[in-house]
């Protein structure tokens, strides 16, 4: 039972009626159901770029951020508590009518429906398949916003943001392992909010540095934090992404969860996509959890790979001269004898 199922419950007679006007629609994943939604009246609010492409290509309006009054919203909870309230409160300030939460119980909707009961009276909830959906109209919520925040060394950062708190120690043991010369060109995949890119910066010879994020509140964070002139910014899937010239190097510490689940699929993809990044000679620089078996792919994609530092948890991992495809030789025709 996910999102749609439960709104096809709460939109049943006496339950959650839908006013007339837009309805925002603040966080749905790719691969998620709107259909008890009018459709022609939908705003689809994301600002991950898979997401927002997916709504996109379904037809839907979809924006970064609610820049107008709303009829109703929908939140479909992030995992990331910080940001679950912060949309929550964007929903209420934006919206005249009903503000609709919904979420499994792995991502908080528990705890969330207790907080907002504190502040307002709550209708529903409707409990299907670990998951829950209800609604209020009124209530404060406007402590819940989280501006963008600054850390003590300097770098902002944004709620939801991968390592929001604090530089991640596995980026940290990856920028520390680094090698002097990087080359000239750079790409940083899944950058965040710029913490390796201006590391990367700091090396001799690089002229310039494509930052490529999914994320584009983390995106406009390392705006922030990277004003470096060399630095490009590139909100796209790194996944998919392709840049205008290959690179001499990829830098890079990959996701390995879509939500609360692991997906080392998502690691290998980004992988495969450094590789077609890269010159003929270049090298990849990444960093991983120890546990996760990324070898066998390197060991296809590129002729050299070894681990280069480490931890109990973290590996650095350079691999270098991708291997390209080879095209096979077209033969030439021959003409058929008359």
């Amino acid at each position: 039972m996910t999102l749609d199922l439960r709104l096809d419950l709460a939109l049943t007679p006496g339950g959650l009626t839908l006013p007339e006007g837009k309805i925002a629609v603040f966080g749905p994943r790719e691969g998620h159901s709107l259909a008890p939604l009018p459709k022609e009246r939908v705003v689809v609010v994301s600002t991950q770029f898979p997401d927002h492409a997916y709504f996109q290509r379904q037809g839907f309006d979809c924006v970064l951020r609610a820049d107008e009054i709303y009829a109703a919203s929908v939140v479909v909870l992030p995992r990331a508590k910080a940001l679950a309230r912060d949309w929550i409160a964007q929903a209420h300030a934006a919206t005249n009518g009903p503000v609709i939460i919904d979420g499994q119980k792995e991502e908080g909707i528990e705890s969330i429906l207790r907080e907002c009961r504190k502040r307002t009276e709550v209708s529903g909830p409707i409990s299907k398949a670990h998951g829950k959906l209800f609604w209020f109209t009124g209530g404060a919520f406007d402590d819940w916003i989280a501006p963008p925040a600054d850390m003590p060394d300097g770098f902002t950062t944004a709620p939801g943001a991968f390592s929001a708190d604090a530089v991640d120690a596995a980026s940290a043991l990856l920028a520390q392992s680094l090698p002097t010369s990087l080359g000239a060109h750079v790409i940083d995949l899944g950058a965040g909010w710029g913490y390796l890119s201006a590391k990367a910066l700091e090396h001799p010879g690089v002229t310039q540095v494509d930052l490529v994020e999914a994320d584009h509140a983390a995106l406009e964070c390392a705006r922030i934090n990277v004003t470096d002139p060399r630095a490009r910014f590139h909100w796209a899937d790194a996944t998919a992404w392709t840049p205008e010239t290959r690179a001499d190097a990829v830098i890079m510490n990959p996701p390995f969860h879509i939500a609360r689940k692991a997906n080392p699929e998502l690691g290998r993809a980004f992988i495969r996509a450094a590789a077609g990044c890269l010159k003929t000679k270049g090298t990849l620089w990444m960093v991983a959890n120890r546990h996760l078996p990324y070898e066998p792919l390197l060991g296809e994609l590129f002729a050299q790979h070894e681990e280069i530092a480490g931890t109990g948890s973290f590996k650095v991992i350079r691999a270098a001269v991708p291997i390209r495809a080879k095209t096979p030789t077209r033969q030439p025709r021959r003409s058929r004898a008359r």
